[in-house]
């Protein structure tokens, strides 16, 4: 399965609830912390959900 890498770009701080956790389960806690993930559906949601916060880096 293809990888995908999510960067954290901003901060969470005036963030819903919701989208702070969805961060932490990405497991994005610093600002330009870098994550590797599956490419599944799953995570492409939680991408969608937060993408104003996070960049995924080629």
């Amino acid at each position: 399965m293809a990888k995908i890498r999510i960067q954290k770009v901003r901060s969470t701080i005036k963030s819903p609830k919701n989208q702070k956790l969805v961060m932490e389960a990405l497991g994005l806690r610093k600002m330009n912390s870098i994550v590797e993930h599956e490419n599944t559906p799953s995570i492409l949601g939680m991408v969608e959900k937060v993408k104003h916060l996070v960049k995924v880096v080629e």
